[in-house]
């Protein structure tokens, strides 16, 4: 296995290596998952092709890194103003998602499993502050996906980094900006150290999924018990890493605020509006050039969202609203 993280950095470093030692277990030996970190056998962002290619059986990463294979690839990690954790994997195991992801992956000879979610990011780290939607434009920002996309319509300069060389261009003013995950795994990366401004909603990854991908040759080859405890390991671990964001991002946001004076900002409307403008052009931009096989998984996709809505509005929304009430009137 191949990962596009550090070895063991909390989130996506630790879950690969308690994916491979909990497999090696499940299965008494039968299947084991030697792990290499990013930078190990291959770059980052090189680890799609090695598994394609075989030099890899299985990475641990997300979709949308391997957007410039395909831009479909990134709805499988999130989508801007889309769905959340919970929305995202009822719609991969019980609304047709996982059948569009098998058949975008098996042109590249893969087969993807979702194994962990951040839930909702912070929308990221500043080093000036943003007081409207004009102070984005000519801001070199580190942000992948769709998230990036739409930030170039608003006229940003948009580059993808893997976490390991995130600091130092932040540091160097290479880049100006940067997106990460949410506290604890922010604070981890020492972000605060050289960014001053902590920048909310995150707007643009309401889920990010993390996957776990496997060479098609080498999955159907495997015997269809390995195969189940495999598909199960990816599930559990889906949960665990969700948990250990959702456990570790309060207390981790305390530590930033209290002890390292962070200056935690909400984005202005007027950004959120223009960016919710942006990204509706890149989405339809996206209809328009998109293949039978992107059209068949927007309208899957967004189908799924507008039936959630409905019912989040007045499930999980107006229950959020109403807990935030009563805190407020102890």
């Amino acid at each position: 296995m191949v990962t596009s993280w550090p070895r063991m950095f909390p989130g996506g470093g630790t879950a690969a290596d308690r994916f491979a030692r909990t497999i090696g277990e499940a299965t008494g030996g039968r299947l084991t998952i030697r792990l290499f970190a990013a930078g190990e056998l291959v770059p980052a962002f090189e680890a799609f092709d090695a598994v394609q290619r075989g030099t890899a059986d299985c990475m641990h990463s997300t979709p949308y890194y391997w957007q410039n294979k395909s831009k479909i690839l990134s709805i499988y990690t999130t989508m801007p103003f889309g769905m959340t954790n919970y929305e995202h994997v009822a719609w991969l195991r019980l609304g047709g998602g996982q059948a569009l992801w098998d058949e975008a992956y098996a042109q590249f000879g893969l087969k993807g499993f979702h194994a962990g979610s951040t839930s909702v990011q912070m929308a990221g780290w500043f080093n000036r502050e943003i007081r409207s939607a004009a102070d984005v434009r000519g801001l070199k920002i580190r942000i992948p996906g769709f998230g990036g996309d739409a930030l170039r319509k608003m006229g940003a300069t948009i580059v993808n980094l893997p976490v390991g060389e995130i600091f130092g261009a932040l540091q160097s003013g290479a880049i100006d900006a940067t997106e990460w995950v949410g506290p604890w795994q922010d604070l981890a990366a020492g972000f605060y150290k050289v960014a001053r401004f902590y920048y909310w909603p995150g707007m643009h990854e309401p889920a990010t999924i993390n996957e776990i991908t496997v060479n098609k040759a080498r999955w159907d080859a495997l015997p269809k018990d390995i195969q189940q405890i495999f598909a199960w390991g990816c599930g559990d671990e889906h949960n665990q890493v969700t948990a250990d964001n959702d456990a570790n991002n309060g207390s981790s946001l305390e530590v930033l605020v209290r002890q390292h004076n962070v200056q935690l900002r909400r984005l202005p409307d007027d950004f959120l509006q223009a960016y919710g403008r942006a990204w509706n052009e890149v989405l339809t931009e996206l209809r328009d050039t998109g293949d039978d096989l992107t059209k068949r998984t927007l309208d899957s996709y967004y189908k799924f969202l507008r039936e959630q809505t409905a019912w989040s509005r007045i499930g999980m929304q107006e229950y959020l609203n109403a807990r935030l009430m009563a805190l407020r009137a102890t």
